[in-house]
């Protein structure tokens, strides 16, 4: 999922003004040859959403190994299917959401993982050691869950009489905050929640119910200020926009920075999407042997404990989570009550086609 850059602590963007994004082996463009990677040797090309390691995770993971990291980022699961569907370029490790599993796999995107190279498995919680999207967790392992939402300026909301913006409405249907809003530009989780605020499943959707979304969201195109990709909480924090639609851990992190009390999160009334990041080794991964240690040791309780507490998702890692304190375990905003989890859904991947058409759907809604 698109990851905050507004971080409380050693940011990203703080990291890079003392040593530069070389000095800790990150590239923005997603061009392996940016990260010096074209040349022989161990290492592992790792390509990630932003924010979304520990601050130390790749010099520790080099320091027990032996075996360097070199991190590009991307923003959009569309993005690191667009990267992957011509040819892998030479990354070793990537993390695709769970329909996007489904998606790769059945395009033998992704290779099969040897899971006698990987151990930590054990960790994992018994509900997350197999899913619907990846039978008997063929392709993938899972490293967060996470659900949508609506992440909001409580002054703002305030004055305008909404203390609490607690529907999808207030993003989808309504003139409130006009030119104060921010959507998601990920084409199947925005027509899948429009899904949800019209009270039915967000899978198989029915063609009548497609049409409406995409009208509706036309005519709310109007009140929207931004379809944001890596940045809706920096949005909201700049004071840009009011409310935002955005990932639980995003927000967490944000409401944990400097000034983040003037913030907070609420998972609409009508439930939402969940979604699973997970790891994978694509197909052609030129470091097979090391991809599987990387992804072990992602999955090692003091490494996940050092990735948790930066960037505030839930955790599947029962291990990870035991070393977690009370204030992660019982936090609302990383773990929705048990009531709203039951309105929400996983996105089940139902096709390249179907896929194409959420696609085409949103660039005539953008382009409207």
């Amino acid at each position: 999922m698109a990851k905050s850059k507004f971080l409380g602590g050693a940011s990203r963007r703080s990291l890079l003004q003392q040593f530069g994004a070389a000095a800790i082996g990150i590239s923005f463009s997603g061009s392996l040859s940016a990260c010096g990677q074209g040349g022989g040797g161990r290492t592992v090309n790792f390509y990630n959403w932003d924010t979304y390691i520990g601050p130390t995770t790749l010099a520790d993971f080099q320091a027990a190994t032996d075996v360097p990291v070199n991190m590009s980022l991307f923003a959009t699961n569309d993005e690191l299917f667009a990267r992957l569907r011509a040819g892998n370029p030479g990354f070793d490790v990537i993390v695709p959401s769970n329909e996007f599993v489904t998606r790769m796999s059945q395009a033998q995107m992704i290779q099969e993982l040897d899971r006698a190279q990987i151990p930590n498995f054990t960790n994992l919680l018994p509900e997350f050691q197999d899913a619907a999207f990846d039978p008997g967790r063929r392709y993938s392992m899972p490293y967060t869950w996470l659900v949508l939402g609506i992440g909001y300026n409580k002054a703002a909301c305030a004055a305008k009489g909404v203390p609490v913006p607690n529907s999808w409405r207030y993003l989808f249907d309504s003139p409130t905050f006009t030119q104060r809003m921010a959507l998601l530009s990920e084409s199947a989780d925005l027509i899948r929640l429009c899904a949800k605020y019209q009270g039915i499943s967000l899978n198989a959707i029915p063609e009548a119910n497609l049409a409406s979304i995409e009208q509706m969201l036309i005519r709310q195109k109007p009140h929207i200020k931004a379809f944001h990709e890596d940045d809706g909480q920096d949005l909201l924090a700049a004071g840009e926009i009011d409310i935002v639609l955005e990932y639980n851990g995003d927000m967490a992190q944000l409401m944990s920075a400097e000034g983040g009390e003037a913030f907070d999160f609420v998972v609409p009334q009508e439930g939402t999407l969940i979604n699973s990041d997970c790891l994978c080794i694509p197909t052609g991964a030129p470091h097979v042997e090391d991809a599987h240690a990387f992804i072990n040791y992602l999955l090692d309780a003091e490494a996940g404990k050092k990735i948790t507490e930066e960037i505030q998702y839930p955790t599947p890692n029962a291990a990870v989570r035991d070393l977690m304190p009370d204030s992660y375990k019982n936090n609302p905003v990383i773990f929705p009550s048990a009531d709203l989890m039951a309105k929400s859904e996983y996105g089940a991947f139902e096709g390249d086609e179907k896929a194409r058409q959420f696609e085409e759907i949103f660039t005539r809604i953008s382009a409207a």
